[in-house]
């Protein structure tokens, strides 16, 4: 597969997603720059973590008017596969190509730590070699990472099954005392209701290697290739 790697000012995960995508999974990837607008010939893009114009206003309020957003905007409409780890996720609930918004978790502490995540849905094409229930280790990195959306939404996105990831405990139960960050209902990550699109706050690019930790993060990657 042929991966874009969107990178804005102040990112910088994006040199993470292309080794674990090039070097580690085998696939193509190129970086694009974000004043750049032409996303043929990409299978899929990703939006990569960092800060993103230094997380000015709020994490991803300045990144979603970039030129390339546009683009993403119609990629993803046109049914293209687009990920969103991290800031990548911030950006996309700014853009509202994904339901909802991520803010400053209840601690207001930086977190990086493994987390424990169970698999709620399995028919996005990033997760259909997941298992419904299946219990993944991921790692997170953020400040801002506590997932919210109002009533009415987040009544939605649970009934459409648009919850791709719940924090939960190693067996997989769902408990505040495994929500890192205060998201509501435990959510880690999302999809559309498309399913094409997903944004995660844990950084899968990080666990794709057992000399990292873990390899749980090629999942992903991995089911869209299947």
């Amino acid at each position: 597969m042929r991966f874009g790697i969107i990178v804005f000012p102040g990112t910088w995960a994006e040199r993470d997603f292309h080794h674990a995508l090039t070097d580690v999974l085998g696939h193509e990837a190129e970086y694009v720059w974000h004043k750049n607008t032409d996303l043929s010939g990409y299978d899929a893009i990703i939006l990569p973590g960092g800060f993103s114009y230094g997380d000015y206003l709020r994490v991803g309020a300045i990144a979603r008017f970039s030129p390339v957003m546009k683009s993403v905007e119609k990629f993803a409409a046109d049914g293209g596969l687009v990920f969103g780890s991290c800031n990548g996720f911030q950006i996309l609930c700014e853009a509202r190509i994904l339901p909802g918004a991520v803010l400053r978790s209840v601690h207001l502490k930086y977190m990086c730590q493994w987390t424990h995540l169970r698999v709620e849905n399995t028919m996005s094409p990033f997760a259909t070699s997941c298992q419904k229930g299946q219990v993944l280790q991921i790692p997170i990195s953020h400040y801002e990472g506590r997932y919210y959306a109002d009533e009415a939404t987040l009544a939605n996105i649970e009934a459409n099954g648009q919850v791709l990831l719940r924090y939960s405990s190693p067996s997989g139960e769902i408990a505040q005392e495994s929500n890192p960050n205060g998201s509501l209902n435990n959510i880690a990550g999302i999809t559309n209701k498309a399913g094409n699109v997903v944004g995660m706050m844990p950084h899968p690019e990080r666990c794709c290697e057992p000399i990292l930790g873990g390899i749980d993060g090629r999942i992903f990657f991995e089911s869209i290739a299947a």
